[in-house]
């Protein structure tokens, strides 16, 4: 069935909750198909890009990060983070995205061809949209994984790292023992940080890229950083942290901590908008072809389709999805754009 147009100000053909590089994608492929197209964030464009590690580099080339044919130039085999930031901006520029940042969804009610979106802004004031389709995109990096031990709400435990400068001649612990947990290790090691590492495997994990593997094992190895593996954390207190190790409980001095335990997708915001989640992989009920979900007009993009399973999709193939979104509306909704020339 064609569905009638939307035409009123904050009325949209696609809305898009999720202004990373897959929901932009979405929203480019949503618009070159003629519809109208409005993203919304509860943080900035490509906010979990943003909160990356300041000095990361990307562990892909360049053209496997593009959205939208437009090329992305790096001087580096692998881009860094700084770079596609500025390269996704570019891109927001050239397709004139309408983007609302710093809008947190509220609810979503209405039924396929008529939802109704609530958003809260920055300034606690709240918005409405309507959209015929909407496509969530909200990725999974600002869900962190919460180790639930007594002190892990204190002030000076972390969930994400960004830069080594503040700790600096400190004591800093690191729960984790995967690519982000090796990569804050040793920038904060080469920063002049103490580093201990704390990790339940029982070695650094096999995962962890290949040019950084051999680098914090050997720090390790020298005793340049401090390492207990097939170990837990038991208790963050203010001055100290208590480790249960296959040798026993220990009590390891401690400024600061650095949990990167990993990220999940948000369930709870899916579960309230009717979408059913697979157990135990928690993967969205959705079409493999067109990425609607169970809900009529609902579609789910990027690595949520992934559920818990985070490693199975990133920017280099979740892009796609957005062409196969498009490609399913052109045949169900109207067109009320002309087509970009």
């Amino acid at each position: 069935m064609i569905l009638p147009m939307a035409n009123a100000s904050n009325s949209f053909d696609v809305l898009v909750i999720g202004a990373g590089p897959t929901g932009m994608a979405s929203a480019i492929e949503a618009q070159r198909a003629g519809f109208s197209a409005v993203m919304i964030d509860k943080g900035c464009l490509v906010n979990s890009l943003f909160n990356y590690p300041a000095n990361m580099t990307f562990f892909t080339t360049p053209e496997l990060l593009e959205i939208g044919d437009i090329p992305f130039s790096s001087a580096n085999q692998k881009p860094t983070r700084h770079e596609a930031l500025e390269y996704y901006r570019n891109v927001a520029q050239h397709y004139k995205l309408n983007v609302r940042q710093y809008q947190q969804v509220l609810t979503v009610t209405g039924y396929d061809g008529a939802f109704v979106v609530a958003t809260r802004d920055r300034h606690d004031q709240v918005h409405e949209y309507k959209a015929r389709k909407i496509v969530v995109a909200t990725g999974y990096y600002d869900r962190a994984n919460y180790l639930g031990v007594p002190g892990e709400d204190l002030a000076k435990v972390m969930h994400y790292y960004k830069e080594p400068h503040p700790y600096y001649d400190m004591d800093v612990l690191i729960i984790g023992g995967k690519n982000s947990a090796a990569i804050a290790a040793l920038e904060l090691w080469r920063r002049g940080s103490r580093v201990t590492m704390v990790h339940r495997g029982g070695e650094i994990h096999g995962n962890v890229k290949y040019w950084i593997k051999p680098d914090i094992e050997n720090r390790i190895k020298n005793g340049e950083v401090a390492a207990h593996f097939s170990s837990i954390v038991l208790e963050i207190a203010a001055e100290n942290v208590r480790i249960k190790t296959p040798q026993g409980e220990r009590t390891l001095k401690n400024d600061f901590v650095f949990a990167l335990t990993g990220y999940h997708p948000d369930y709870e915001f899916l579960e309230s908008v009717g979408i059913k989640l697979t157990r135990p992989e928690m993967r969205p009920v959705c079409d493999p072809k067109t990425f609607e979900s169970n809900v009529p007009g609902i579609y789910v993009a990027g690595v949520i389709v992934s559920g818990a399973r985070t490693s199975e999709i990133f920017i280099e193939n979740g892009r796609f999805h957005g062409k196969q979104i498009a490609e399913d509306l052109k045949g169900r909704i109207a067109v009320t754009s002309p087509h970009p020339t």
